[in-house]
């Protein structure tokens, strides 16, 4: 019985752990954004460059925030 009941803990402290992954995606995708105003701010001209790679890092950030709820899924139901 103590068993279950430390395995279902451990269940949730684990999924609520690897959610933090999915606040530092935010705070990631924040700073690209960030950085892509500030580069138009400067440098209007080079726009659609910018936006290119922008959209690459935000993708690439959103995949690692994507893993990071798969992963707090997978421990609360699969285990």
């Amino acid at each position: 019985m103590f068993l279950e009941g430390l395995k279902i803990v451990g269940k949730y402290i684990g999924a609520g752990i690897a959610t933090s992954g999915v606040s530092g995606a935010g705070i990631g995708i924040g700073s690209i954004f960030a950085a892509f105003v500030y580069g138009i701010a400067k440098n209007p001209y080079r726009r659609d460059e910018m936006f290119r790679a922008v959209i690459l890092g935000f993708a690439l950030t959103e995949a690692i925030a994507l893993f990071a709820l798969m992963m707090a899924f997978l421990l609360i139901f699969a285990l």
